[in-house]
């Protein structure tokens, strides 16, 4: 996308204005999110107009100004849970090696102690450490699971690498087999169940597991293995206005600058309803992480599951994580 197309400040206002206060979680997404001029803004409006209980930012860590941005959100948004994920690929010179940027993970480990002394003073915030599990990074695992268990991080996320329309990594080699990603699944789940959660941590714990073996079927079945409600119940915003169901199949539904900014043209018209029958008939399966959670709250053997595992005494250390996945908008740096 040409970057003089992204919609402007002025344009978000009016586009978050038609939400209402539908959208429970708020991903800003990237490019880096944190580079984006306006990003206080932005989640000022999405606060104003939505009051999403979650506002979720992923960084790689790098900008200096990042947490005095974190900083201005915090400040402004009392009543919404502020996540903010460091991505981490390796542990020292493997983070360095894998991004492409020298000197990536001595930055990272300085935002991530400022992010952490910042917590001290808003017990809204939250933050973790994201991993995407990718052919660069199946082979250390434990390394990334010792490193976050000794970081302090109220928590570590991991998602599989998929080709995305928004990363522009459609047709890269990114994804591992599926025989290494069960092996990786497997050395999540024993590091999930190896730890005492409590409270909300006991239940979205309990989903990062039913995630981990969905994902595994996933790849095995090269199927749907539950049914997906991206375009019923979750939606991406692109930098340029035009809405998606998901960020991986990226259908254009339509440009909101195209409908007076209101969401809901779009997203009661008719462009989506071809989108909807081709995802309800399983024409397409992936593991994205956004959709898959919000897709197992509405499957009922999936819920039940969760309900047994969190019944029981032995499952799940304490620890703050978060619940699951509404809406996305993505902005590219400017």
């Amino acid at each position: 996308m040409k970057r003089e197309n992204e919609l402007t400040i002025e344009e978000w206002d009016k586009v978050l204005a038609s939400f209402g206060q539908a959208p429970f979680w708020f991903t800003i997404s990237g490019g880096e999110p944190l580079m984006y001029p306006k990003i206080v803004e932005l989640a000022l409006l999405a606060y104003k107009h939505c009051k999403p209980g979650i506002i979720n930012i992923p960084t790689n860590g790098i900008l200096k100004s990042g947490p005095e941005r974190v900083r201005k959100i915090l400040e402004n948004c009392p009543d919404s849970q502020l996540i903010i994920n460091l991505s981490l690929d390796g542990v020292g010179e493997k983070h360095d090696f894998i991004r492409g940027v020298a000197g990536n993970f001595e930055k990272f480990e300085e935002r991530l102690e400022q992010y952490l002394e910042l917590k001290k003073e808003f017990p809204n915030f939250v933050v973790g450490i994201h991993s995407v599990v990718s052919v660069f990074s199946v082979g250390h695992l434990d390394e990334l699971m010792a490193y976050a268990e000794q970081s302090n991080a109220d928590q570590f996320i991991t998602e599989i690498a998929e080709p995305r329309v928004e990363l522009d990594t459609v047709g890269l080699p990114i994804t591992p087999s599926p025989e290494e990603y069960a092996e990786a699944i497997d050395k999540l789940l024993a590091y999930v169940k190896s730890k005492q959660y409590k409270g909300l941590a006991k239940i979205t714990e309990a989903f990062r597991v039913e995630y981990y073996q969905l994902v595994k079927q996933i790849l095995e079945k090269q199927d749907q293995v539950i049914d997906c409600y991206a375009g019923w119940a979750s939606a991406q915003i692109y930098a340029d206005g035009q809405v998606w169901p998901c960020c991986v199949r990226a259908d254009n539904l339509g440009n909101l600058r195209d409908h007076n900014y209101d969401f809901k043209e779009i997203w009661f018209g008719e462009a989506i309803k071809e989108v909807r029958r081709s995802i309800a008939a399983k024409e397409c399966h992936c593991p994205l992480a956004n959709a898959s959670y919000t897709n197992m709250l509405y499957d009922v053997p999936t819920m039940t599951r969760v309900g047994t595992k969190v019944l029981m005494p032995s499952f799940g250390k304490e620890s703050t994580a978060v619940p699951l996945p509404v809406i996305q908008t993505e902005k590219e740096p400017s």
